[in-house]
């Protein structure tokens, strides 16, 4: 999952922001008490014939498996492994040990009634140091899971970059070096080639915002620097492999392809002209920054003239650069967590309720914001939702079961703002909730939960909390 950063470092631009202040009370929305028991829906939200209902998750946070068949040491090995740098010392060597259990997670999908599952495909399991020939056995794998859907009668929606970067390449500069764009390239044309018969939905790299603000500006994700002049170097390298690997894919004539980006509303925190100001090159941070060069083939003009004509993402374009990145994709995948309210000074301050993880406000109306504003400002391009979710400190109940009322509210809310944005027009295909499983969430451990599935991490066993078993009803409604 995402955990937004609110620190791009900015000052003011001209132009205003995009949006207005809501004015929705907390936890906003429309309210539904869920299908009926007959599985109709309660409160009449039924979503549009074929809308596609899922659950995602990534490799690292579940797989375990760190140091089996061939797999090579990636970031986060190296990170987790470094005392201090995540909560408890936790790790991802062992997580849900879905390498190992996949087909009983196969298993739990279908029973969910899942018609997808967005999954991420580890890069040092497929290539140990991130070049050269490939590891068959990791390969071997993804093939097995990827059939396994398919005999299950779910579709496979598959990442090829979820932050775990082969640790070789880190080594030789990681995303500051263009030269990591060209083997992910390589890596991906690998998998496609594996894979591509079986897949019709590909990912290219996962909320490249996060590895540019928790990786580099504020350390506490892999590879843990602090250097905003590199970050925006990697933003632009993140996006060069996300253009290069949409060509690859077109070169295998395969399924479709887009990038995953992670979305956040910026609102100004008040009437003036000022933070309206502030917030519209916040949202140039945040948001324009990613969707600009993939959906239009150029950088927003206030965040190059904030970063200045001699900073490293500037003087790293290079002639068709931007030719690249901006090939036509298939579809865009959003991510929703949390709104922004920017004051005059370029800060943000809280508005709404947090949950469990700090950064993250309970707003569900800015699911309905981001949605019509992609597609206000981007044009009718498909869109997909591939996380969206929360955490809560679920215990297992001394019955068996694990009570997340708190998740199936934020669920249901933020299903009804997904509702009105298609209701909209909004070309919104299909719904994913992150996360299937509770997992590892990199800097902090294991200490939240996000799973509609409960593990118990001593034993690995897996309950369907109560947000599971109103999940499925929701799937076999096809509303709330």
């Amino acid at each position: 999952m995402s955990m937004p950063t609110p620190r791009p470092p900015h000052g003011t631009a001209p132009s205003a922001t995009t949006g207005t202040t809501p004015g929705a009370v907390a936890g906003g929305g429309n309210r539904s008490a869920g299908p009926r028991a007959d599985g109709t829906p309660a409160d009449g939200l039924p979503f549009p014939p074929g809308f596609v209902w899922g659950a995602a998750t990534s490799a690292y946070q579940i797989e375990g498996a760190a140091k089996e068949d061939g797999r090579g040491e990636s970031i986060w090995d190296t990170f987790s492994h470094t005392p201090g740098r995540t909560r408890n010392g936790d790790t991802g060597d062992v997580a849900a040990d879905h390498y190992h259990r996949y087909a009983e997670d196969l298993d739990l999908m279908r029973d969910l009634g899942l018609h997808s599952y967005r999954f991420s495909i580890s890069w040092p399991r497929v290539q140990a140091d991130g070049t050269g020939a490939p590891n068959q056995r990791g390969l071997d794998f993804y093939r097995r899971l990827v059939d396994g859907l398919r005999e299950r009668g779910i579709a496979p929606m598959a990442t090829l970059y979820h932050w775990d970067l082969p640790q070789a390449l880190q080594d030789g500069g990681g995303w500051e070096s263009r030269d990591v764009a060209q083997r992910f390239a390589d890596y991906a044309e690998i998998v496609f080639r594996a894979l591509g018969d079986r897949v019709p939905v590909w990912l290219t790299v996962n909320e490249p915002k996060t590895v540019v603000q928790n990786g580099y500006l504020e350390g506490h994700h892999a590879p843990g620097r602090q250097d905003p002049d590199a970050a925006y170097l990697v933003a632009h390298h993140l996006h060069l492999a996300h253009g290069l690997a949409v060509a690859a894919h077109r070169a295998t004539g395969t399924g479709r392809i887009g990038p995953a980006l992670n979305l956040h509303p910026c609102y100004p925190a008040d009437d003036s002209p000022e933070a309206a100001r502030a917030a519209r090159l916040y949202d140039g941070y945040e948001n324009r920054l990613y969707l600009d060069p993939i959906l239009t083939g150029r950088y927003p003009q206030d965040v190059l003239d904030d970063l200045g004509p001699g900073s490293r993402l500037a003087r790293g374009i290079r002639d068709g650069d931007l030719a690249t990145i901006s090939a036509p994709v298939d579809l865009l995948a959003v991510q929703y967590y949390t709104p922004y309210y920017v004051t005059a000074d370029g800060t943000t301050t809280p508005r709404w309720p947090t949950s469990q993880a700090p950064w993250q406000q309970i707003y569900p109306d800015g699911m309905y914001d981001i949605l019509t504003r992609v597609s206000r400002d981007y044009g009718p391009i498909p869109l997909t939702v591939t996380e969206n979710g929360l955490p809560s400190p679920d215990t297992l109940g001394a019955d068996g079961t694990v009570d997340d009322t708190g998740r199936i509210t934020f669920l249901r809310d933020h299903l009804a703002a997904v509702h009105r944005a298609v209701a909209a027009g909004v070309p919104l295909e299909s719904y994913h909730v992150w996360s299937l499983l509770d997992n590892f969430e990199w800097d902090a451990g294991y200490d939240e939960r996000w799973g509609l599935v409960y593990v118990d991490y001593q034993t690995q066993r897996r309950v369907l909390k109560r947000s599971a078993h109103w999940y499925r009803q929701v799937i076999a409604a096809n509303g709330i």
